[in-house]
């Protein structure tokens, strides 16, 4: 299920995700980085990733590179990238849309204050100074307060044992939206 990948350096780390993200979305997919140094957000427009200290260069946020890199997730309708470090080595897996129950989960994300930079938007939530760059242009009202909350859509996949009992066996990402999910409503999400 997993492959191994070898990167000499941060550049191949980035001319290898975004070949992978075309396998995910045939419009924007996204990316989400976990590293040492904190939350990577990104996006993928016409096959160029861009990363959210790239475009908010003033609040810090961690630049993605192999040396802090823990996991990395690409994410769209059609699919999820998943690389994370195992040992000294990088392994990777694909998962597509799959024809097993699932259990679809719009996780609200930190955030009821947004300011907007091309097509991402800072979120933070009252005075508490915590902040993130999500990969989407959002709408604000009046002193920057969100009009929807962003969610990160999550599919939970389902199996059986042989007696009956079920239990989730995978997880993937799929999208971000500030479209309420409705379960059995919102099959596009």
């Amino acid at each position: 299920m997993s492959e191994e990948k070898a990167f000499k350096n941060n550049d191949e780390l980035h001319s290898w995700l975004e070949y992978k993200a075309s396998s995910v979305s045939e419009q924007t997919s996204y990316l989400l980085a976990h590293a040492d140094d904190g939350v990577i957000w990104g996006r993928f427009d016409n096959g160029k990733l861009t990363i959210a200290n790239e475009v908010f260069t003033e609040s810090n946020f961690p630049t993605l590179r192999l040396s802090t890199l823990q996991q990395c997730r690409i994410f769209g309708q059609e699919g999820e990238v998943l690389l994370w470090k195992s040992r000294e080595n990088w392994k990777w897996r694909f998962v597509g849309n799959l024809e097993e129950d699932q259990i679809i989960e719009p996780q609200i994300l930190w955030g009821t204050h947004g300011e907007r930079e091309g097509n991402f938007t800072l979120l933070w939530d009252g005075s508490q100074g915590l902040k993130h760059a999500v990969p989407l242009s959002l709408v604000t009202v009046g002193d920057h307060k969100l009009d929807k909350p962003v969610r990160l859509v999550v599919y939970h996949y389902i199996n059986y044992d042989d007696s009956g009992v079920a239990r989730i066996y995978l997880s993937r990402l799929v999208n971000l939206t500030t479209q309420e999910i409705k379960l059995g409503e919102n099959d596009d999400c």
